[in-house]
């Protein structure tokens, strides 16, 4: 299957620029070698039945219609060594302390604008800032409790950060049905391997909430909020309720009374101590926010703001995942602990940086241009990849609204071998880990591996024709 491999001038995870297996992949590469054509198919068709039985889905949304499909797989597994994953852990736990602390920062004392001026012009002008948290103390004082970081790898092999996905991250539900599929299509290399599982971490899910609870009692009432079965993740929430076995719940099943939360159910109102809300903050509450939306609970911040419930994540977190201020994420690092990053940063160009703004402006056919509140790909263009007539669109837009832009160098993601129409090629990816941060901090081993699927393409997201990958994190 390996037999016309081609590692080509990328970084491929797997084979050297020799054409060699590296050490962690050489097993791997034997095991398919050695599969038939048929019994390739036969995993193929093992894998699809699997994701069509367990309803693995996400929605795309195309003209104002949601589509629901099944979610692209690939059976050739990422695999991570254990000295690697060692390096990635502690880049991750760093970074969730840097930006909690800086969290609790900018609805405190501000230090760091003394320090840093251009940050808190930055935050102030961020439609993700709450100053109704200003002065609110938070159980352990995190915000962000779950947190998914994307990691690619570029050229030289290096691990960096692309961004930090802090207010409602998704993508957990399918690492772990993609490892349930792995494992009973191909149990006897996952054996033979020595894979880190990933099967806990609803327990560890679980355990984070409770202990993010501002009522101290033995037996916390958790709860997971959805806007509902047309969200595109709706698969994700009904999968991690089950898991954790809490009620999932939309705000008509919420009620806020003497500023509690209370969850109707058949022995009468019950009072709600956490709520994982999946929920963006312009929603959940039509008192404080939007006043239209109907996906919220009317009373939610009073009882919020007044100790009686805690939100995961906090409201508020979108500033620490603002694509602008992510720039300044290795200073947070300097400024709150003390140390060097561990991941570090793409480097990055601020459009409110008249500088960057030019510099943008002139060299935005070789640049990644990104609106800083988009997510899923969108709002994204790849000036190598874009006709000069879209290179407008995007120039013309960025002089609308300097602040809502910034311009990344176009990184040559790292390649895994892929299973594409038959044969093996290469194909680039990223990886979301998921950090849990509560009374401590836990990160699962592996992550979300998203593959471009489309030859050549750098986007991985799933709305955009990306698929994903299991990853397999060594013990050793």
């Amino acid at each position: 299957m390996f037999e016309n491999y081609d590692p080509e001038v990328f970084f491929d995870e797997a084979v050297s620029q020799k054409g060699e297996f590296r050490a962690h992949y050489s097993e791997v590469a034997a095991y398919f070698n050695a599969l038939t054509d048929e019994q390739m198919q036969q995993s193929i068709r093992s894998l699809e039945r699997a994701f069509l039985k367990q309803g693995v889905t996400f929605t795309v949304y195309f003209e104002g219609e949601g589509t629901e499909r099944i979610f692209p797989f690939d059976p050739m597994p990422r695999v991570i060594p254990h000295t690697e994953w060692v390096q990635i852990d502690a880049g991750l736990r760093q970074r969730i302390k840097a930006l909690n602390a800086f969290l609790k920062d900018v609805y405190s004392e501000q230090a760091i604008f003394e320090e840093i001026p251009e940050l808190k012009r930055l935050v102030e002008s961020s439609k993700h800032y709450r100053k109704e948290l200003c002065g609110v103390d938070l159980p352990h004082d995190v915000y962000i409790h779950i947190c998914g970081s994307d990691l690619i790898r570029g050229e030289d092999g290096q691990y960096y950060v692309l961004e930090d996905n802090g207010r409602c991250p998704s993508g957990v539900s399918y690492m772990m049905e993609n490892r349930v599929a792995m494992k009973r299509t191909f149990p006897e290399l996952y054996r033979r391997l020595g894979v880190e599982k990933v099967s806990h971490y609803p327990d560890e899910l679980a355990k984070m909430l409770r202990s993010v609870t501002p009522r101290q009692q033995d037996d916390p009432v958790a709860v997971l909020l959805t806007p509902g079965h047309f969200n595109s993740a709706y698969f994700e929430h009904t999968f991690l309720a089950q898991q954790m076995g809490i009620e999932i719940v939309e705000g008509r099943d919420l009620v806020v009374e003497n500023d509690r939360v209370y969850m109707y159910t058949t022995q009468g109102l019950e009072q709600v101590d956490v709520i994982y809300r999946r929920i963006d903050d312009a929603f959940l509450d039509p008192e404080y926010f939007r006043p239209d939306s109907a996906l919220g609970v009317p009373g939610l911040m009073r009882a919020y703001l007044a100790g009686n419930v805690n939100l995961v994540n906090a409201v508020g977190t979108g500033i620490a995942d603002d694509k602008a201020t992510y720039a300044y994420v290795p200073d947070m690092i300097r400024h709150y602990l003390g140390e060097e990053p561990i991941l570090p940063n793409i480097k990055t160009y601020l459009g409110s940086n008249p500088e960057d703004l030019q510099y943008m402006l002139d060299n935005i056919e070789e640049l990644v241009i990104k609106a800083v509140d988009e997510a899923g790909g969108y709002g994204m263009l790849v000036g190598p990849a874009s006709t000069p007539e879209q290179c407008e669109v995007f120039r013309e837009k960025i002089q609308e609204s300097p602040r809502g832009f910034i311009g990344q160098p176009t990184i040559a993601l790292s390649r895994q071998p892929t299973f594409c129409d038959g044969v093996i090629e290469g194909r680039h990816v990223d990886l979301r880990p998921f950090i849990l941060s509560g009374e401590e901090t836990v990160i699962v081993p592996g992550g979300l591996t998203r593959v471009a699927l489309k030859k050549g393409s750098l986007v991985v997201n799933s709305s955009q024709g990306g698929g994903s990958k299991d990853t397999w994190v060594l013990r050793q």
